[in-house]
């Protein structure tokens, strides 16, 4: 069951930053996209994390695997497959960042350790 929930919060904040926060920008600018992201993702992280919807034993990358998986299949299913294609150089540009990111990290603990 916990898979389930992990699944479902996940895309609820997918389907509502792609569903949502477009259209507040468009309204209401800049001003819009700062409110959005503060509900939506405000809004998600509390039911997220403090409810526990998701499960995130271990796990740094949780809403925003789900964001970014509802983002690509949007395009899929607009687009057609080309646009998952399309995508890989991103994909692969956004993974190598988290292998910096991560290998970063890892360094920056291990030289905070010996102090």
């Amino acid at each position: 069951m916990k898979h389930l929930g992990t699944i479902l919060g996940a895309a609820i904040a997918g389907i509502f930053v792609f569903g949502v926060w477009g259209e507040f920008v468009s309204a209401y600018g800049i001003a819009g996209g700062w409110f959005a992201g503060l509900i939506i993702i405000g809004t998600m992280w509390y039911l997220n994390h403090y409810v526990g919807i998701l499960n995130n034993d271990g796990a740094w990358v949780d809403m925003a695997v789900g964001i970014g998986v509802a983002g690509t299949m949007m395009g899929v299913f607009n687009e057609g497959i080309s646009a998952s294609i399309a995508s890989i150089p991103t994909l692969a540009v956004v993974i190598l960042g988290g292998a910096v990111g991560g290998f970063t990290a890892y360094k920056l603990e291990q030289h905070l350790a010996t102090k």
